[in-house]
């Protein structure tokens, strides 16, 4: 796919980041996961064989401490989902000086993140387990994963699986010195985004699934600006996502999770979504602004993403993918309402 922003932008774009495409994968939700770069062993009899592959759902990952979220899919099409996985890390190098695996030392849990609208646990109660798609899909998040040094990395994954056993996959991932994208702690940027009854826009532009569903089904989420919220010093969550053509197929589900929230906590922030595709069907494709002036770095655009902004303007935290909306929903119970 190839990206044409307006105004500003008018140089053509390179498609979507491989990250997106390959966590399709991960939740197996398209064709089968490749192994590249991956390897994995399992506990079980022969018969049971099925070899898990991890692939790194956090994109824009930088020096200093983050949540790091990782896909398991199996070779099968199925996936991992439930209970908790190991994640540990080590340091591989840079292109000009590779190195030997330089491991931290350190082991996190990583707890499953279902994708909103899938359950988060089995009926039984069970731990981490193989599932198809229809029955559960989602990631492993670990919280406060510490990277020291920039360059390329390995993270290795340990999953204990219920009538499997042990399972292990391994998949390297770069650390850059800095964030790419707008990152917790930076100002946010006074976006005018695309808003109800903007003249001259089709609505599939301000939501995709007008498309399909003839009007936009969440006008609560596009009735505010970035620019004019921070303006006025409003709290604000802005999810980025194509519900309609997500390469991911994570969009609809966290947007929805998102409209969800601005129902219940109305009175504590602005709501936002910002869709990606000004025009999917032009040639060549044309993107919305503002998603290209938060998301576009480096010939790369990822999607979905989640940010928390402050009164103050400042980022608060984001999120790559898929969220967990108890953490979202955390940070809004502790927001005053509004005046």
């Amino acid at each position: 796919m190839t990206f044409v922003a307006p105004a500003a932008m008018m140089d053509a774009m390179p498609s979507f980041s491989r990250t997106a495409v390959v966590l399709v994968a991960a939740v197996s939700l398209a064709a089968c996961a490749s192994g590249e770069g991956s390897t994995a062993t399992t506990g079980g009899p022969p018969t049971a064989r099925t070899d898990m592959v991890a692939v790194v759902a956090t994109t824009d990952l930088a020096v200093g401490s983050q949540r790091v979220s990782v896909g398991l899919p199996l070779d099968d099409q199925r996936n991992v989902s439930f209970g908790t996985a190991e994640l540990s890390f080590s340091y591989l190098g840079t292109a000009e000086e590779p190195s030997t695996p330089q491991p931290t030392g350190v082991t996190y849990e990583a707890r499953y993140i279902p994708t909103p609208g899938t359950p988060d646990a089995p009926e039984d109660g069970g731990g981490a387990r193989v599932t198809s798609p229809s029955e559960a899909r989602g990631i492993y998040q670990a919280n406060d994963v510490s990277f020291d040094r920039a360059g390329f990395w390995q993270v290795e994954v340990v999953a204990e699986l219920e009538g499997t056993g042990t399972q292990r996959a391994t998949s390297a991932f770069e650390v850059l010195e800095e964030p790419a994208l707008p990152a917790p702690g930076d100002e946010a940027l006074p976006t005018r985004n695309l808003t109800l009854g903007a003249k001259g826009v089709p609505e599939e532009a301000i939501d995709s699934r007008a498309v399909t569903e003839g009007e936009i089904p969440d006008p609560e989420l596009h009735r505010w600006t970035i620019a004019e919220a921070l303006r006025q010093h409003v709290p604000i969550v802005v999810i980025f996502a194509t519900p309609v053509y997500c390469v991911s197929r994570f969009c609809g589900p966290v947007t929805e999770a998102v409209e969800e929230l601005a129902a219940r906590y109305e009175d504590r922030a602005a709501f936002i979504h910002i869709e990606i595709w000004r025009d999917f069907n032009a040639q060549p494709q044309v993107v919305n602004q503002a998603a290209a002036d938060w998301l576009y770095r480096n010939d790369d655009l990822t999607e979905p993403w989640l940010y928390t902004i402050g009164t103050d303007g400042i980022i608060v935290d984001r999120w790559a993918s898929v969220f967990d909306t108890a953490e979202v929903a955390a940070w809004l119970d502790d927001l005053p309402p509004l005046p």
